[in-house]
């Protein structure tokens, strides 16, 4: 049986097999849905921003993955600060409680309600084999992430292990921020003239779909059960009640 309340901050396909047909896409801006979603819009589009600075010195290409500096590992340290306000965001308005400082043992649990692993980012103009990320494909065999890792190694200890702050690590770290705010949003980044996908990208064809900022494209998960994707109508999204229900961690 599909779920006819949705989960707080949490995107899933619907029984249509589409994420946004008829406007079901609504809920998304339902007050209830989510806590201050544009502070972490608004967070995503600065670091986007400096990427896109980044991209004026080093080409997105294959050759250019181990190149490392101190621009790249203050980017890297800004974006995965910014994954970690996502997860616990997610994790604490879905009820999920816990003694003691949330590690990323805790926010892959995020991965059971939004399916993170599934997802795949492009990056448009890339040159080589390499612009198709998948950030949290570990997560599927519940490996840990090695760009966080390395995140972390050089937060820790830049001096050595400098060459981690690389542009391959800050490159999935980026279109894991991007796919992780997908999980939530789709590409709605709730300002006035905002809507979400819709589907009617014949003219591309790629099998990706804008994302939040415009720029980076993303394939969503296809292979959701039945028994959690979304059966509800536009007409069932009443924005004067609380619709939604807290994923269970």
């Amino acid at each position: 049986m599909a779920i006819s309340k949705p989960y707080k901050r949490t995107v899933h396909i619907f029984t249509d097999n589409s994420y946004s047909n008829d406007g079901k896409w609504m809920y998304i801006r339902h007050p209830n849905y989510a806590d201050a979603p544009m502070n972490f819009i608004r967070a995503f589009l600065l670091i986007q921003k400096d990427i896109f600075e980044l991209f004026n010195f080093i080409e997105p290409s294959d050759i250019n993955l181990k190149t490392f500096s101190h621009r790249i590992h203050e980017l890297l340290l800004r974006t995965c600060v910014e994954i970690e306000a996502n997860c616990v965001a997610i994790l604490r308005e879905n009820g999920y409680t816990k003694k003691g400082d949330w590690t990323m043992k805790d926010y892959k649990k995020i991965n059971k309600s939004h399916y993170l692993s599934e997802y795949e980012v492009k990056i448009p103009n890339w040159d080589g084999s390499e612009g198709i990320r998948k950030p949290f494909l570990n997560w599927k065999s519940d490996a840990s992430l090695n760009w966080y890792q390395s995140y972390n190694h050089t937060k820790h200890d830049r001096h050595l292990n400098f060459q981690e702050a690389n542009f391959e690590n800050l490159t999935d770290a980026i279109c894991g921020l991007s796919a992780l705010l997908a999980s939530q949003f789709l590409d709605n980044d709730f300002s006035f003239n905002s809507s979400p996908i819709t589907a009617n990208f014949a003219d591309i064809n790629d099998g990706y779909e804008d994302s939040i900022g415009g720029f980076f494209r993303i394939k969503y998960p296809n292979s959701i059960p039945d028994s959690e994707k979304y059966d509800f109508e536009h007409k069932d999204i009443d924005f004067k009640t609380d619709m939604f229900q807290q994923f269970s961690y």
